[in-house]
C-alpha cells in the first residue's frame, strides 16, 4: 500500500481529469488504481486520446 499522495493527471487534448483516488469504475479502473498501473493502451474516455497524452497536474 502506498503511503504517498494521491495525485491527478489531466488529457491535454480535452483536459479531462484522471483523479488516482477516485479511479474510473465505469472503464474497469477502480479506485485507488495509481497511474503507473493504468493499463498503456488506456484511453481518454472523453475524447480517446492515448494515456502518453496526460500531464501530471501539480499542486
Amino acid at each position: 500500500m502506498s503511503t504517498q499522495p494521491w495525485r491527478k493527471f489531466q488529457c491535454v487534448p480535452c483536459g479531462e481529469i484522471y483523479d488516482e483516488e477516485l479511479g474510473v469504475p465505469e472503464f474497469n479502473i477502480p479506485p485507488g488504481t495509481r497511474w503507473e498501473d493504468v493499463p498503456e493502451d488506456w484511453l481518454c474516455m472523453a475524447c480517446g486520446a492515448p494515456k502518453s497524452d496526460y500531464v501530471l497536474l501539480e499542486g
